[in-house]
């Protein structure tokens, strides 16, 4: 069985996913034979693997950080909710259900069989585990049947290193509060603290430092610096306010609106894979904007329509909100518009659900691709690969487009829409199935592949005519999406290293 180590956090989004990440980079340099493990991970951020499996977005960047291919066994529980009170929930990368909250507290007892079956396999296979806790460990109403932090932690006999958020405030309150509200044997787990996030001068730090190594007689292992510059792909839609952030601090110099290409994203109440548009932050040209309802859409080049884990729930609010309205001002102006996959969905004539998917009835989509969608209970989740369709608005591509497709509709075409791609190769099948729309030339289109504009010759393509119609010059290089994601992991790990207390942290795991 591989040695392990456990990430645990005083509480949601303290960044206990990017330092896994972090440490799975470090370990791989360093020569060990490393794979993450979550147990159990809520996002509507999930990623489709080679077997066609779905499983949470985080565990995919751990996996690309630990140079391994992203497999199920990573995190064996997603779930993605879908409403305040009820989720689907997905084991060993396929959909089991819809729960409420409390159904799901009671199923916990069962999960823990599949958590440990994951566990044990990821285990047998490599020489070291980086494990990410879920949360708090000190939410006392969850702690029975926990598969999340601590009931992970005693099944792989993990010690656990506790991280704390020192930009929100109160983080020493939080890493001694929680260590009080741990029994005896939980308390035992925790071998160090990290402090995540700080700006400032460490030195006026040091008080503190001292008082918690002193108060709780556990050392602190490291204060790792609060970051912009370093490009690692993020899960939760929490994040947001971060994301414009780093949109603007991936370059060098910001781009000048007037010579810059303007993409909105509309940011849905049930956005899902928002990383979709990460791609573009790669070009210099490029400003990729947020938009949440109650702001405006403003002036754009482009408008995308995300996926979305509540397709019609989210069109009732585009048009109840307006945006209906600005889109198609935006559309009649020439302005161009994408929909990808629940957003592809939404650009159609109509949407059903006969089967109660999403609660039943149906809903008129925003009329400009000649699609009808009829949601279904099967989830489609498969890799693909496709090319552009013969006398659709996008050519043959030299080398075939790479995605993955999540969803639970399916799209039939009406009134003589021509379909965008051929599908070629979904999961390990070669075959050929069509998939996407467009309208007026091309200025609109729909596909159901996340994923698309990781491509990076077709992303290329698609600003290419947007630089062209605006008069902008196109710089000649095409920037490589993985060579991005590389260099982020290869930052973050030397800021890492260098605030880090990496031998006390080797001690703490036992590796020779």
């Amino acid at each position: 069985m591989a040695d392990c180590i456990m990430i645990q956090g005083t509480g949601s989004h303290v960044g206990k996913s990017v330092l896994t990440a972090a440490l799975c980079r470090i370990f791989k340099e360093d020569g060990t034979n490393v794979a993450p493990f979550k147990s159990q991970n809520m996002a509507l951020n999930s990623f489709v693997t080679e077997e066609g499996g779905e499983m949470g977005r985080a565990q995919v960047v751990q996996a690309e950080a630990a140079g391994l291919k992203p497999h199920v066994d990573m995190n064996p529980i997603l779930i993605k909710p879908h409403a305040d009170m009820e989720a689907q929930v997905i084991i060993h990368g396929k959909v089991v259900g819809n729960y409420s909250a409390k159904d799901f507290h009671g199923f916990k007892k069962k999960a823990m069989k599949y958590v440990k079956e994951s566990y044990d396999r990821l285990s047998g296979k490599h020489d070291l585990i980086v494990i990410e806790g879920a949360g708090s460990p000190a939410e006392i109403n969850l702690r029975e049947n926990d598969i999340a932090n601590m009931g992970t932690a005693h099944l792989a006999g993990a010690p656990v290193i506790l991280v704390g958020d020192i930009d929100k405030g109160g983080v020493f309150a939080s890493l001694v509060g929680t260590l009080e509200l741990l029994d005896d044997a939980d308390r035992e787990r925790i071998k160090g603290f990290i402090i995540n996030k700080f700006r400032g001068d460490i030195s006026l730090l040091k008080p503190g430092l001292d008082f918690l190594e002193k108060k709780t007689g556990l050392p602190v292992l490291g204060v790792i610096p609060y970051f912009r510059d370093i490009y690692i792909q993020e899960e939760d839609s929490v994040n947001l306010d971060n994301r414009k952030d780093v949109e603007t601090c991936r370059r060098d110099v910001s781009p000048d609106k007037n010579s810059a290409i303007e993409i909105v994203v509309l940011y849905l109440p049930h956005i899902s894979n928002f990383t979709d548009f990460d791609p573009f932050a790669s070009e210099a040209d490029v400003n990729v904007r947020y938009v949440t309802f109650g702001e405006r859409i403003g002036e754009a080049d482009l408008i995308i329509i995300p996926g979305s884990k509540s397709t019609i729930a989210d069109l009732h609010s585009l048009k109840s909100s307006g945006y209906a309205d600005e889109i198609a001002a935006h559309v009649d102006h020439g302005g161009k518009l994408i929909g990808i996959c629940g957003g592809y969905q939404m650009l159609g004539k109509a949407i059903s659900d006969p089967q109660g998917v999403e609660g039943r009835g149906s809903i008129e989509g925003l009329g400009y691709l000649d699609i009808k969608t009829v949601m279904n209970r099967e989830k489609m989740t498969q890799q693909v690969e496709a090319i552009g369709v013969k006398g659709s608005i996008y050519k043959e591509n030299e080398k075939p487009l790479k995605g993955y497709e999540i969803h639970m509709g399916e799209s039939f075409y009406i009134g003589g829409a021509r379909p965008l791609f051929e599908i070629i190769r979904r999961g390990r099948q070669t075959m050929t199935v069509y998939d996407g729309a467009s309208a007026r030339k091309g200025q609109i289109w729909g596909t159901y592949m996340h994923g698309i504009f990781d491509n990076d010759d077709f992303r290329r393509t698609l600003l290419d005519k947007i630089r062209r119609e605006k008069g902008i010059v196109s710089n000649s290089d095409t920037n490589s999406h993985d060579a991005a994601k590389e260099e982020g992991f290869r930052k973050l790990a030397e800021l890492v290293r260098e605030n880090l207390d990496l031998e006390k942290v080797y001690e703490i795991v036992r590796i020779d």
